[in-house]
């Protein structure tokens, strides 16, 4: 058999703490066998991959209260470890002090990931393609580690020794992003992707320049996917500082850019990578000089999040759990309750088809790429196959078969329905899914709305246009 055909590995126990230090306890117990996961997008895919042979217990820190907050204090940005990239987008206070983080959230992934996928995860994971890290790089931030043994602060700079590598220790947890706020500085993100949505950085570019008048007081360019780790253009960041962003000045500074050493691997050669720092240099230099940074932010993004439950409100000690095989995981499914074992170590989508029977979620592709697997929980819509199982303890899920609660259909079945937006039909569930968080969070969107709340969902047979035509027949009222 080969490698990718192995089933994934499945780790032994999950652990639920209701408080950080509970949190630290576990993790210093169960040491390196131990992995803290909060969004768990990265480790769940990694451990289907068996790319974590050693992890045999998660330590979920998704109901410990007070880590979902994004404050402002003392000229510090502070993002609580819980912080997903959705929550980054809809917060004021990180898109005025903070756009470039908010601009590098808003490329991660898609809407359901986003509402699991956390900024802390994107750092500790440690690939130079992820998003958030050129955008805290250029920015200046720094994480707060917290073990048994006490608290320390690294700068974002000094986070990372290699490839998916950091110089925090097993037992270490990051509880907090510290950024300082752009004040009288200008900052973007851009990036450069095979598509729209759903993208891996080919290239990543982060800037940071202060100005004094016209002149450069000072420049941070930071480079994602460029090299095994972010790195700074610091030729560059040198060379601007003291100069007015006059159109050569900005053209050599975006040449001495493009003078790193690039990887050459599957999603780009190393030749094309320099040709595009360059570019993507040249053009980020004169946007902020011409003060165009937010010009491109949008006004309504979409989260399929419309709930009212706040983060707060299911979290705390009363989640406090531990779950081995045996332990029964227990929730409310479609309005039902639920009592279901053998969730530890499995994915929420395995759960739901293989021990609670309701096969209308689809495994399509296992690692968050194709929406097909979208069911809600706690009112948000999320990707079932990155969600650990026993996360659902305590939760409420909607899947499929309990959208239309009593009746035979919803309103947005009944469209797809009327209009055939079905084709093989696997991929139909998590469409409509999606489609139905999208209308209750916009009752009537636009078709920018329609394509971004759809921008997670694949269609292998191509029939977006009925897609949204469905959704746009029940925003109408048709």
């Amino acid at each position: 058999m080969h490698t990718m055909q192995l089933p994934g590995i499945r780790v032994s126990r999950h652990e639920t703490p209701g408080t950080i230090e509970e949190a630290l306890r576990l993790l210093a117990d169960y040491g390196p066998a131990a992995r803290a996961v909060a969004g768990g997008t990265d480790i769940l895919l990694e451990l289907s991959r068996r790319a974590r042979p050693d992890v045999e217990v998660l330590v979920d820190l998704t109901r410990i209260a007070g880590l979902h907050d994004i404050t402002l204090a003392d000229g510090l940005l502070r993002l609580g470890a819980l912080v997903t990239h959705n929550q980054v987008i809809a917060s004021q206070l990180a898109v005025h002090h903070a756009l470039p983080l908010a601009q590098a959230s808003l490329e991660v992934g898609a809407p359901a990931l986003r509402n699991r996928a956390t900024v802390v995860g994107n750092i500790v994971t440690a690939s130079p393609a992820n998003d958030a890290i050129p955008a805290l790089w250029a920015l200046g931030a720094s994480v707060v580690a917290r073990s048994m043994r006490g608290e320390r602060r690294i700068a974002i700079r000094d986070l990372f020794t290699g490839l998916r590598r950091t110089v925090l220790a097993a037992d270490e947890l990051i509880t907090a992003v510290e950024i300082p706020v752009l004040g009288n500085a200008r900052g973007l993100f851009v990036k450069l992707g095979q598509r729209r949505a759903q993208a891996v950085s080919i290239v990543s570019l982060a800037a940071v320049v202060e100005f004094d008048g016209e002149i450069v007081k000072s420049a941070a360019m930071a480079l994602g996917s460029v090299a095994p780790t972010v790195v700074s253009a610091r030729e560059a960041e040198e060379f601007l500082v003291g100069r007015v962003l006059d159109d050569d000045v900005i053209a050599e500074a975006a040449r001495m850019a493009a003078t790193v050493h690039p990887i050459d691997d599957v999603r780009a050669t190393a030749r094309y990578r320099l040709d595009e720092v360059e570019v993507m240099a040249r053009r980020t230099l004169k946007t902020l000089r011409n003060g165009e940074e937010r010009s491109r932010w949008p006004s309504n993004p979409i989260f399929l999040a419309p709930a009212k439950v706040k983060p707060s409100e299911i979290a705390g000690t009363d989640f406090r759990a531990s779950h081995t095989s045996n332990t029964p995981v227990m929730c409310t499914i479609n309005g039902l309750p639920v009592e279901a074992a053998d969730a530890a170590g499995r994915s929420l989508l395995d759960w739901l088809r293989n021990k609670v029977g309701l096969t209308g979620t689809k495994e399509g592709c296992a690692e968050g790429e194709c929406g097909a697997c979208t069911v809600h929980l706690d009112g948000v819509a999320v990707l079932s196959c990155l969600v650990p199982a026993a996360r659902a303890h305590g939760s409420e899920i909607t899947t499929i078969e309990g959208l239309a609660k009593d009746q035979p259909f919803n309103p947005l079945q009944e469209a797809f329905i009327d209009a055939f937006a079905v084709q093989c039909g696997f991929c139909t569930p998590g469409f409509i899914m999606a489609g139905d968080r999208l209308l209750e969070e916009c009752p009537e969107p636009t078709p920018e709305q329609v394509a971004q709340g759809l921008s997670g969902n694949l269609c292998r047979c191509t029939g977006y246009y009925r897609f949204y035509e469905a959704i746009r027949g029940v925003a109408n009222g048709e």
